[in-house]
């Protein structure tokens, strides 16, 4: 297929953090400048939190929530001329492939994504490398989610022959220089179990809307959704189908406006079915070890809808 080595281009400037300590900030004689609001806090989070198993984090119910729920999305930025987003989709759905094949934990694949998506907006890449830069962002990812790592020759394998394992350790220390080693992101389906217990989700509206928001993955407009927008969306048409037009996420952590752009996303991905290059997440949710998800859900997207898609 394809993968990594990128043309050298400098390094992308680092985005401004707000600081309202620097020098030159307007702070009133006798008073200390006071941080930034934070978000919200819904009501029932610690009891979530203790729903997914965290019970000895209630405490810090607050800063998990602000960390997960509020992380910022990648900027806006057009790919590389040379990726188009049906390039990006047919290596994004080898690595699904990939990752179904190799067990790996979910945050995993969602952290592979972003990397790639993260190195991709960050300079040029050559086409013929796209495979590979799609299975080192794997590997990285790897390092940071599993307890057990995946061999570098097994991946060499899967990888059809078309790159070593020294093209695979130099692509891997290209995506750590070029990302300025900032590897940590709280993905979606972080955000998308935090939802759940909070609304109260029942086990088959959880697996629709870890089903949509797996096919948001191959959709190259979705990296600029924040996690927790995204999440939501997944988990609100999920809502919507399963429980009615009129059913609603509560708490309501962003307005219908906020989500309308997401959600006929995610159902045009569903309703495409098992496209070619786009086939691999429609055929895992089609077992029956999964509810046959994905067939239920096409099936009721074309369902006459009295409200907005």
């Amino acid at each position: 297929m394809l993968g990594p080595a990128a043309s050298p281009d400098p390094e992308p400037p680092s985005v401004p953090v707000p600081d309202s300590n620097r020098e030159g900030a307007s702070v009133s004689p006798g008073r200390q400048a006071r941080p930034p609001p934070g978000p919200c806090v819904p009501p029932g989070l610690a009891e979530a939190l203790s729903a997914l198993g965290l019970a000895g984090e209630r405490e810090y119910a607050g800063n998990i929530f602000a960390e997960v729920m509020v992380c910022h999305a990648l900027p806006r930025r057009a790919l590389p001329r040379a990726v188009t987003p049906e390039m990006r989709a047919l290596v994004v759905d080898w690595l699904i492939q990939v990752h179904e094949y190799l067990g790996l934990a979910g945050d995993t694949l969602y952290l592979a994504v972003h990397l790639l998506d993260s190195y991709l907006r960050a300079g040029r890449v050559r086409l013929q490398r796209l495979q590979l830069l799609g299975v080192a962002c794997l590997f990285v990812a790897c390092k940071m989610e599993e307890c057990v790592l995946p061999e570098c020759a097994s991946l060499c394998l899967l990888g059809a022959g078309s790159f070593s394992r020294a093209e695979l350790l130099r692509a891997e220390r290209r995506i750590l220089s070029r990302l300025d080693f900032r590897l940590h992101h709280p993905g979606p389906l972080l955000c998308l179990g935090l939802l759940a217990a909070l609304a109260g989700s029942s086990p088959q509206v959880t697996l629709f809307a870890t089903y949509f928001l797996e096919l948001s993955l191959l959709e190259a407009e979705a990296a600029g959704w924040e996690p927790g927008r995204r999440a939501a969306a997944a988990l609100s048409l999920a809502h919507r189908l399963l429980d009615g037009a009129g059913s609603g996420l509560e708490p309501a952590l962003y307005s219908p406006a906020e989500l309308r752009p997401l959600e006929p996303c995610m159902a045009r991905a569903a309703l495409r079915g098992p496209a070619p290059g786009r086939a691999a997440t429609f055929l895992k949710y089609a077992r029956p070890q999964l509810q046959g998800t994905s067939l239920a859900a096409a099936r009721l997207l074309r369902r006459p809808q009295p409200g907005p898609p």
